[in-house]
């Protein structure tokens, strides 16, 4: 384990404003790295290394690994600590970064930073296209909101939008002394995996999302009521759902036939 001294670990001070949190229990970080299992020859993208504890376990598996770190101080350790032929480092913001321009059938991996966490996979999200799979730590209850069936508390915007586009499966939970400083959450890892030909076939993404969005705005109002502007009234016998229900109990394939129908009414 890691030298602590309040949010100071190994002489870096952990940043809020970035919610470092560093998984520093060897145990929990060897099973993430046997979760992802990456082979010689496959790309492994990690969002937010570190201190490098992940990193250096995929480093000596992977062929190609490359980090995504927006704190340079860490950067500027991590540049010191792995020669660049073994790690290919990119100080930025992981949620303005192009996946696609490091190839395709991509691996990620990563302690996704809890404030960022849904903006993050949805930015995945729309690159899936270039992805194999994500092997990501978050709040555990991110994870249940992600795997929640319809009609649950759970079960959300952040719900659809992720299952129309993988297939998410928890994993394991990893509790808060495994983290220094340690968070005030359990958190959990989940691998999700891209759809591909199984994905619902969605006309029109923006609509879709428009629709999901307005659904979920007021959970306790009606679909009539709560896509009142956004759903043509026809579109809800066009999609055979009952404007009375409420969008909490809409399957995914539901909601993909709606906003279909929606668009198919507008034109």
């Amino acid at each position: 384990m890691p030298r602590v001294r309040g949010r100071t670990v190994e002489g870096h001070v952990a940043r809020k404003r970035f919610g470092q949190n560093f998984l520093a229990d060897p145990h929990y970080v060897a099973r993430i790295a046997d979760a992802v299992a990456p082979r010689p020859g496959e790309t492994v993208v990690e969002i937010g290394p570190g201190l490098g504890a992940l990193t250096a376990q995929l480093v000596a598996r992977a062929g190609r690994v490359v980090a995504i770190e927006i704190d340079r101080d860490l950067a500027a350790r991590l540049r010191g600590r792995f020669p660049p032929h073994a790690l290919e480092l990119v100080v930025g913001d992981a949620l303005a970064f192009d996946f696609r321009s490091l190839g395709c059938d991509l691996r990620v991996v990563g302690n996704l930073p809890y404030n960022i966490s849904s903006p993050l996979l949805f930015h995945l999200a729309a690159q899936a296209d270039a992805l194999r799979d994500l092997t990501v730590m978050l709040q555990k209850e991110v994870v249940a909101r992600m795997t929640a069936e319809p009609a649950t508390p759970e079960y959300g915007r952040l719900t659809v939008m992720l299952r129309a586009t993988f297939a998410v499966e928890r994993l394991f939970v990893v509790p808060p002394a495994a983290f220094r400083p340690p968070p005030k959450v359990d958190s959990a890892v989940a691998r999700l995996v891209p759809l591909r030909a199984a994905a619902p076939r969605i006309a029109d993404a923006e609509r879709f999302a428009r629709v999901v969005a307005a659904a979920f705005g007021q959970r306790r109002k009606t679909l009539r009521n709560a896509l009142d502007g956004v759903v043509a009234p026809a579109a809800f016998a066009a999609a055979g759902i009952d404007p009375m229900r409420r969008g909490e109990t809409l399957s995914i394939a539901e909601f993909v036939a709606l906003a279909g129908a929606s668009g198919e009414t507008a034109a």
